[in-house]
């Protein structure tokens, strides 16, 4: 089996979404029409955005969370209207710059800090609770892991994250190319069970002291993701 190192399938993602497929994601996150197999990615992405947001506190006035691999943005204006202090971060600044856009005046209770760069290295100080949907779907399984170990050494609450569950629809659709988008692929997807990823925490020194949450998994056409939750005991 081909293992990508997480610097070159960064690099991978940077070009991708900074590049190849911008202005496709720019279209897919907007209120455009798009084709039949994206609308159900869009609908699916919405339907998983909703979720990682109803694990939060509905009021969320004074609390730090961060958005890792916030794309344009949709995430974490909802969290900074419910009053959030929100770092956004994205590898791609054609994509931050876009949110940025989108974001307008910032006339909301909360506040989002928009940066470049990559989630698991920043220097972005403290947080309450930690955001990564579908971010992590790109890295191998040893990869997302550490990353979301780095992030457990600086958030006070809770992770909620999502991965590519290994499911045969899923491995189907991988393995004749079919994930979207169809005209300029993606980089890979790397799948897991989600019996060997909450093994895979629960024997990680990293988390002592940490709980598995809520999760749920999201199926809409060619969009399938799974949601977890990782709660500071």
């Amino acid at each position: 089996m081909n293992v990508v190192s997480y610097e070159q399938r960064r690099r991978e993602i940077e070009h991708y979404f900074d590049r190849t497929a911008a202005d496709t994601w720019a279209k897919l996150t907007s209120d455009a029409p798009v084709g039949r197999i994206r609308q159900t990615v869009r609908a699916g992405r919405d339907a998983m955005r909703g979720t990682l947001l109803s694990w939060l506190p509905e009021d969320l006035s004074g609390r730090r969370i961060l958005d890792a691999g916030c794309g344009t943005g949709a995430f974490a204006l909802e969290a900074a209207y419910r009053g959030a202090e929100v770092t956004a971060v994205d590898l791609s600044p054609t994509l931050v710059d876009l949110a940025r856009e989108r974001v307008g005046d910032g006339s909301f209770p909360g506040s989002i800090d928009f940066r470049v760069g990559d989630m698991r290295r920043l220097d972005l100080g403290t947080f309450d609770h930690i955001v990564a949907m579908d971010s992590l779907i790109h890295y191998e399984p040893d990869d997302g892991l550490r990353t979301l170990a780095a992030m457990a050494e600086t958030v006070s609450t809770s992770i909620a994250f999502t991965f590519a569950p290994k499911t045969p629809l899923l491995a189907a659709m991988h393995s004749v190319g079919q994930l979207f988008p169809r005209g300029n692929r993606s980089p890979a997807i790397a799948p897991i069970a989600a019996s060997r990823l909450r093994q895979a925490v629960a024997s990680e020194s990293s988390f002592s002291g940490w709980q598995m949450g809520r999760d749920h998994r999201v199926s809409s056409g060619f969009y399938i993701s799974h949601a977890m939750e990782l709660v500071r005991a």
